[in-house]
């Protein structure tokens, strides 16, 4: 492992924000995968290109309560329908929670889903990264998330630059900081995760750009030798994967990328930072600056970023809960779909977020709402879709889908059809060989027509 620092701002793990260069395992997933492994993985999938079409997926996790945020069941009686009051939006007869003003004054970019069905009740974001329960195929390691689909399927944008990026920090309770899981497809294609311990594995100690070039000569000289004792051939096509590997270490892309203090001040406002950080317990911080992140990411060639915003499991003082996080999700969520459509970029980028189930209707003794899986909620923004309506509704006390349901798998299946990938005839392979579907919907047609 080889590190190289320099002087700059500094992270609170007093590591450099601006002056480092790390490299190595990327922190793809458990093991100890190289970068040489996982650009050899990719190389077969590998499709390059200046523009591009992504995803970024905002898993809040814990269950946010869907009667409280984008239906808000006006005629229930009070223990149900708590204590906030709807507000009109941009888009006429639509109506929202009254603590997302920011959205409602910019309905016309969003859609939401009142009526999200079939989810399986547990506390992780399987469902919201894949579409697929957790057991689907667990014999063979599980089905692929959707960035790890699509990081097989289209590969990089940018050799230098991972086509599917985590930025989901460790939660106490880990499943909630999960950023899409590989399934079968193997380490090769996990999210690349810069933060914490990901972080550790792009290192490069003690090492100057410089004696990286006089490495790559001395390595460029080893393997001439091989090549001459190699007849099969197969050294030689390791050669390209050697210098895509090299050229991450000396490609600022990414890090700069990953370095929200090189945006205008104006802009770091406009998204704000999520703090204080409150009721987040055992979940994920309200981090602003990964919506800011993510977009920088999308940017720089990244297919789908992924992030974890919160801690929505709110047994207790759901209401105190809903307006904290609730706030500073209409803050940042609106500041990056008028980033992303300030810089050209709302119809190519798709954003969504959501939680793994929705809220009880009837609020408990600690002015809490418990699991319901039954049904929960979605908003999302851009990719080209028909926005401005709300799809789906619950019936007078918020308790099940009334009209239009729509399940995890047809969101999935949205998202694939805006990254340009047809979900109806695109296979990955299987352990076995076998042709595996990416996922078994269509999607919405509300949405995409």
């Amino acid at each position: 492992m080889l590190t190289i620092f320099g002087q700059g701002n500094r992270f609170c793990d007093d590591v450099s924000r601006r002056s480092f260069l790390k490299i190595g395992g990327l922190g793809i997933g458990a093991g100890a995968l190289t970068l040489a492994d996982v650009f050899r993985a990719e190389a077969a999938a590998g499709v390059t290109g200046t523009r591009h079409r992504a995803v970024i997926n905002i898993f809040l996790g814990g269950g946010p309560p869907h009667q409280d945020m984008w239906e808000i069941k006006t005629e229930a009686p009070k223990e149900i329908r708590g204590e906030f009051k709807p507000i009109a939006t941009k888009v006429t007869g639509l109506q929202i929670g009254e603590t997302f003003t920011k959205i409602a004054a910019r309905m016309d970019r969003f859609a939401v889903i009142r009526s999200v069905v079939g989810a399986t009740g547990g506390h992780d974001a399987v469902q919201c990264m894949g579409g697929w329960p957790p057991k689907a195929m667990a014999n063979m390691g599980g089905r692929p998330s959707l960035g790890a689909a699509v990081a097989k399927v289209q590969g990089p944008v940018d050799p230098s630059v991972p086509p599917f990026v985590g930025l989901a920090r460790r939660t106490q309770h880990v499943p909630w900081s999960d950023c899409g899981r590989p399934g079968f497809l193997g380490s090769a294609y996990a999210a690349f995760k810069p933060d914490g311990q990901g972080m550790d594995n792009l290192v490069l100690k003690g090492t100057s750009l410089e004696r990286i070039g006089d490495r790559r000569r001395l390595l460029s000289s080893f393997d001439g030798l091989r090549r001459e004792i190699d007849a099969s051939g197969q050294l030689r096509g390791m050669d390209a994967v050697t210098d895509r590997a090299l050229g991450v270490l000396t490609s600022s892309k990414l890090l700069e990328a990953l370095d929200v203090s090189r945006e205008p001040e104006k802009i770091q406002a406009m998204y704000g930072d999520g703090k204080p950080y409150k009721f987040q317990y055992d979940g994920a911080p309200t981090c602003n600056d990964h919506l800011l992140m993510a977009r920088r990411l999308v940017e720089a060639g990244v297919r789908v970023v992924t992030l974890s915003y919160g801690r929505w499991d709110s047994h207790g003082d759901n209401f105190g809960l809903v307006r904290d996080h609730g706030a500073k999700l209409d803050q940042g969520f609106t500041a990056l779909v008028d980033d992303l459509e300030a810089r050209g970029m709302l119809n190519d980028v798709t954003v969504i977020a959501w939680g793994e189930f929705g809220r009880t209707p009837r609020i408990n003794n600690g002015a809490g709402r418990d699991h319901w899986p039954q049904v929960s909620c979605a908003i999302l923004a851009g990719g080209g879709m028909k926005t401005g309506q709300a799809i789906g509704a619950t019936n007078r006390l918020g308790e099940y889908a009334a009209k239009r349901p729509v399940t995890f798998q047809e969101v999935h299946a949205t998202l694939y059809h805006n990254l340009g990938i047809n979900p109806a005839t695109a296979t990955i392979n299987d352990p076995t060989g076998r042709p595996q579907h990416l996922i078994e919907a269509a999607p919405l047609k509300e949405l995409v027509g």
